[in-house]
């Protein structure tokens, strides 16, 4: 796994002091990868919000506490483009702005068109299981909404209860065909390392279950201790035991950037990818005496 980067989106309301360009400044160092996502919108999004956004960007108006501009239509684009790439690659896209929250129709808490969601959906529309593990602190209502009715994407978010946006409940599990593909394991305040793990070990059994084609982690970092707006203790060295965790059990594994409002995110993703990496070499083999050697 490697990241994938576009110094497009410092350009992107860079000087917010919540979701601006701070987070993201770390990455700066790896070479900027061009791809434009434009032609994959519609497998979540209508025309009518996809145009909506456009046309919002070009007047530099505001949308979803937003501060909108032609740089943050371009960096949209680019963002939905490397989810698309990362997702065949088995990348980690940089992205910004995130997806998490967005809707078909609407944008909420930051959130535009959802990055994940659209690399998620191609997937399945090309006869493949998903799997999406949601570890950002707020809980992702836009995935879980987009495929709440579908037995093709497990959705499983692991997130601080009772924050924004109030939803993610164990009782909320999918509808119709999609009953019991979606899973939530919220957590109280000040919880840190071992509850989310203990969380992520649940999430795995039935994760493993469901026998998913590819893993897409929906990869935020506001549960960390430095956040500015959560209230979780997640240490450093979770980032790398998720990410090893998770490739372990998974062969076919992605991520997308969603949030994190601290000046560590690299450090953190650094962390997550180092996992991941390490997980994917075969453990080595421990001699056992016992064993017959013909």
């Amino acid at each position: 796994m490697k990241i994938l980067f576009n110094k497009k989106f410092l350009k992107h309301n860079p000087d917010s002091l919540f979701e601006g360009s701070y987070r993201i400044k770390g990455f700066q160092d790896i070479e900027d990868t061009e791809a434009n996502g434009e032609e994959f919108l519609s497998l979540i999004h209508t025309t009518d919000y996809i145009n909506k956004f456009k046309y919002l960007c070009n007047k530099n108006d505001y949308l979803a506490e937003v501060k909108l501009s032609k740089d943050t239509w371009e960096a949209a684009l680019t963002a939905v483009g490397l989810s698309v790439l990362a997702s065949d690659q088995g990348d980690f896209a940089a992205v910004r702005p995130p997806g998490h929250h967005a809707y078909s129709d609407r944008s909420e808490g930051f959130c535009f068109f959802n990055n994940i969601a659209i690399a998620t959906q191609r997937l399945v529309n090309m006869g493949k299981k998903v799997l999406i593990i949601d570890f950002d602190a707020h809980h992702g209502n836009g995935i879980q909404e987009l495929f709440y009715r579908t037995d093709r994407v497990m959705y499983a978010s692991i997130h601080q209860l009772y924050t924004y946006p109030m939803s993610g409940f164990p009782e909320q599990s999918g509808e119709g065909a999609g009953a019991g593909y979606t899973l939530n394991y919220p957590l109280m305040l000040n919880c840190g390392d071992k509850e989310f793990m203990q969380a992520l070990d649940k999430l795995l059994i039935r994760g493993n279950e469901f026998c998913p084609d590819a893993v897409a982690v929906a990869a935020g970092f506001d549960g960390y201790h430095g956040d500015r707006m959560l209230n979780l203790n997640y240490t450093e060295n979770l980032f790398f035991n998720i990410g090893f965790k998770i490739r372990r059990n998974f062969s076919h594994v992605f991520a997308v950037l969603e949030g994190g409002y601290h000046e560590d995110i690299r450090k953190l993703t650094d962390n997550f990818i180092e996992g991941v990496n390490k997980g994917a070499k075969p453990p080595k083999i421990q001699w056992d005496d016992n064993m017959a050697i013909g």
